[in-house]
C-alpha cells in the first residue's frame, strides 16, 4: 500500500513537470529561434558555431597535420583512412608475397615499386615469402600538408609467416595523394623499419 502511495505521488509529479503548469494550463515551451528573430550579426555567429561543430576533432601528435588535411579536403576522415590503410597493408602485403607486380603497381610510389619489383626479382625460384598473418596495430604516427601534397604516416605492426617461422614486422608506411584531385586514393610513399 506504501509503495502505491509513493509511485502515484512520483507520478503526479512527473505529469506535473512534464506537460501540466499551474491550474492545469499547458506548459509554454520556448520555440527554436529562427534566422529572422535575430540580428544579422548573432545568425552568422550561430552558422559558424554549427560548422565548427561539424568539424572533427583531431588528438595525438599528428592532431595539426590532420586538421590541415582536413581543412583542404573536407571529405577526409581519420576511420576512413585507418579503415583504408589496413586494407591497403593487406592487399600490398599479399602480393608482394605473391609477386604481383600488376596489383602492386597502381598502389605504390615509383621508388617504391621499383625497390620492390627488384625485392621480387631477387627472390630464388620457389623460395617462400613472408605472408601477413595478421595486423597486431595500426596507427597514425603523423600527418603534414605540403602544398596539395597530403602525407599520414601509419604504424603498422604485423606478424607474417612462412609456413615455417613467424617474424613480427615493425614498419611506418608513408601514404601520399594530392588532395585537390578527384582521385581519392592514397598511395604508399615511403616504408621504414620501425623501433
Amino acid at each position: 500500500m506504501i509503495l502505491a502511495a509513493v509511485a502515484l505521488f512520483v507520478l503526479s509529479r512527473l505529469y506535473f513537470a512534464l506537460g501540466k503548469g499551474d491550474n492545469d494550463n499547458p506548459v509554454n515551451r520556448p520555440r527554436p529561434a529562427t534566422a529572422g528573430d535575430d540580428a544579422p550579426g548573432q545568425a552568422k555567429a550561430q552558422d559558424d558555431a554549427m560548422a565548427h561543430a561539424d568539424q572533427p576533432i583531431f588528438t595525438g601528435p599528428a592532431a595539426g597535420g590532420l586538421e590541415e588535411i582536413y581543412n583542404a579536403d573536407r571529405s577526409f576522415s581519420t576511420p576512413a583512412f585507418m579503415r583504408g590503410a589496413r586494407a591497403a597493408y593487406e592487399i600490398i602485403v599479399s602480393a608482394f608475397a605473391r609477386g604481383d607486380r600488376d596489383a602492386l603497381r597502381p598502389m605504390l610510389d615509383d621508388d617504391v615499386y621499383e625497390a620492390w619489383d627488384a625485392a621480387i626479382a631477387a627472390r630464388e625460384p620457389g623460395q617462400p615469402a613472408f605472408e601477413l598473418l595478421r595486423i597486431r596495430k595500426a596507427e597514425i604516427e603523423s600527418a603534414e600538408l605540403d602544398g596539395a601534397i597530403a602525407r599520414v604516416a601509419v604504424r603498422y605492426e604485423a606478424e607474417l609467416g612462412d609456413g615455417e617461422m613467424v617474424r613480427t614486422a615493425k614498419e611506418i608506411w608513408t601514404f601520399m595523394r594530392n588532395v585537390h584531385e578527384n582521385d581519392p586514393n592514397w598511395i604508399l610513399d615511403d616504408v621504414e623499419v620501425a623501433n
